[in-house]
């Protein structure tokens, strides 16, 4: 298996899914979340005195070049030791993310590859990638350029309610990003992240109000995006995520179950 797309409605259970596939395939989590905070953490390092916003030409609604950009950037990167490009494209995420603006798909998709093709395009599974039609014809796309593949998409089925109770007693590692529930997969006494010890925390965006605002989006913007790599025959595939029964063994099962058809 090259890539998997593992998708469904925020909060439906994705990452115990994605632990199996971790562990019995040896693929590496590829989260648009990490995606965005690498790119925004090495323009924000930079300590640059000039704005995003500085950037953006208002008159064209875009961007000034991105040579005048990186002729900018460029002796702080070389200071920082990091690259340029991954700079640049810090910078452009920035301007939306710092203004609470939606992050156009041009951006999201670039940001994508960038991290795609450090994997070499490959043994990936896309985590919060495509949420869009225009993001899955992109990936398709790149995967065609990188020469690899796209698998399947597996998509882990539950219903609005459950959702709501299982995302609400969420908790996430600040230092690790490892993802808890208080219920269904508790964080050592309580609080403390079983993999790093740090103390666990709940997102100030899982309530109940933002829940149902995901789960709407999920339905208008990204149902057509899994329709999209469907019409070009990519296989999909679902898992309940919701069982009756909730252990790693029992995911693991009903997770190989699933993709039997195409690992044959």
């Amino acid at each position: 298996m090259q890539n998997i797309v593992v998708t469904g409605k925020s909060g439906a259970g994705k990452q115990p899914r994605i632990d199996v596939l971790v562990s019995e395939f040896g693929l590496t989590q590829l989260s648009t979340g990490n995606i965005f905070r690498h790119y925004l953490g090495v323009f924000k390092g930079l300590k640059h005195a000039r704005t995003p916003e500085s950037y953006w030409d208002a008159a064209a609604s875009a961007f000034v070049p991105d040579d005048a950009i990186r002729a900018d950037l460029a002796a702080a990167c070389d200071e920082k030791k990091v690259p340029v490009d991954d700079a640049v494209l810090g910078l452009k995420a920035a301007r939306f993310v710092d203004a609470g603006l939606f992050v156009p798909d041009s951006i999201t998709n670039a940001l994508f590859e960038g991290a795609f093709l450090k994997h070499e395009g490959r043994g990936l599974i896309l985590d919060g990638y495509p949420r869009t039609a225009d993001q899955s014809q992109f990936l398709l796309d790149a995967v065609s350029r990188a020469g690899t593949s796209l698998d399947a998409v597996l998509i882990v089925d539950n219903e609005d309610e459950l959702i709501i109770g299982r995302t609400v007693g969420r908790r996430i590692c600040p230092s690790c990003q490892k993802v808890f529930h208080l219920e269904f997969k508790p964080p050592r006494d309580g609080h403390l992240c079983t993999a790093c010890g740090a103390e666990v925390i709940h997102r100030s965006d899982d309530t109940e109000d933002k829940i149902r605002t995901r789960l709407a989006e999920f339905q208008k913007k990204t149902l057509p995006a899994i329709g999209v790599l469907t019409a070009q025959g990519i296989p999909q595939v679902r898992v309940p995520g919701n069982l009756p029964v909730f252990t790693d063994e029992i995911v693991r099962a009903s997770v190989l179950e699933a993709l039997s058809p195409i690992l044959k």
